[in-house]
């Protein structure tokens, strides 16, 4: 019963996953049509001929009725053809795997961090309400919210690589080739995405914790003469997870389709960095692709959040 059950919410979740991809695909397919001027000739810029333009329109479908194009589109996108970078010539798809790893691990990093920080940094502001502990917490928590990534980033550079020396202030090594050196070089852009994450996760931590010590079931561990420690830890963190697994989800999306300022700050190497310069460029069969993958990866965390429920607290029948 509980595996069909579970197999129908799966079930369920992938269908709405794909409806609301089939959206993105849609919107990001008129992403080329509305923008406003030629989008081949402003991909030309300077290197425009006639031969040029007429070369490009072509290999882009540009000059092939609009459903014809539509149709063709979503045949390549479930293809796993993204279509050709303006700017390189190279095909999209393989453009956006090079660079994945890059932000895909610079995010884990990040999100570790903030896990790391909020968990305790929550519940031992919650434990202790009212008192002088939980009103730095507060009040560093809410500073970190309002800071700026460039300027945390800024911040971390000036200490750590100017200042003390101790790391470099940008560049990148791919964990496979060298894990010391991206160990390295990933700490001060992952510090920069976890410490912001990590000071909203612990607002939200302190008030799950803080829901959970009202409850009645808490109270009566309490009163049997529960150790505080198996009280915390059985009967308070693990009913506070709900929400915290949702945010520290909503956190990781957020990360892996929002960090182009801080790729760009340390010179990483990441998809933020990619769509930042392809941007620049009017490269926008590069655009589309990346909008689709971050769109990808953010419906995919959705769903692992989803199962992650079930998996935490088993009172959670998945439907």
């Amino acid at each position: 019963m509980i595996r069909s059950s579970t197999a129908r919410f799966l079930a369920g979740r992938l269908l709405h996953s794909l409806l609301v991809l089939l959206g993105v695909v849609v919107v990001v397919f008129l992403l080329i049509h509305l923008v406003p001027g030629d989008p081949v000739r402003i991909a030309l810029g300077t290197r425009y001929t006639q031969e040029a333009y007429d070369a490009l329109r072509a290999a882009s479908g540009l000059d092939r009725p609009l459903l014809e194009q539509f149709v063709t589109y979503l045949v390549d996108v479930v293809r796993g053809d993204l279509g050709v970078s303006f700017r390189s010539g190279q095909p999209v798809s393989l453009s956006l795997l090079e660079r994945l790893p890059a932000t895909a691990s610079l995010a884990l990093f990040g999100i570790v961090l903030a896990l790391i920080i909020s968990i305790p940094a929550g519940t031992w502001a919650a434990m202790r309400e009212g008192r002088i502990s939980d009103g730095i917490i507060r009040v560093t928590s809410q500073f970190g919210v309002s800071v700026p990534d460039f300027w945390m980033g800024l911040l971390l550079i000036t200490l750590f690589a100017s200042v003390l020396g101790w790391l470099p202030s940008s560049g990148y090594a791919a964990i496979t080739d060298d894990p010391v050196q991206w160990l390295r070089r990933v700490v001060l852009p992952g510090a920069t995405v976890g410490l912001v994450a990590g000071a909203i996760l612990t607002r939200y931590v302190r008030a799950a914790v803080l829901d959970v010590l009202s409850a009645t079931y808490v109270r009566t561990a309490k009163a049997k003469g529960l150790p505080p420690r198996i009280v915390t830890v059985r009967h308070v963190l693990r009913n506070a997870l709900i929400p915290i697994i949702t945010v520290a989800g909503i956190q990781l999306a957020t990360i892996l389709g929002g960090v182009i300022v801080v790729e760009v700050v340390f010179a990483w190497p990441g998809l933020g960095r990619l769509v930042y310069d392809a941007v620049a460029a009017r490269d926008y069969p590069l655009v589309q692709g990346a909008v689709l993958l971050m769109a990808v990866l953010f419906l995919a965390i959705n769903l692992l959040v989803d199962v992650l429920y079930a998996v935490v607290d088993p009172r959670i029948r998945l439907s």
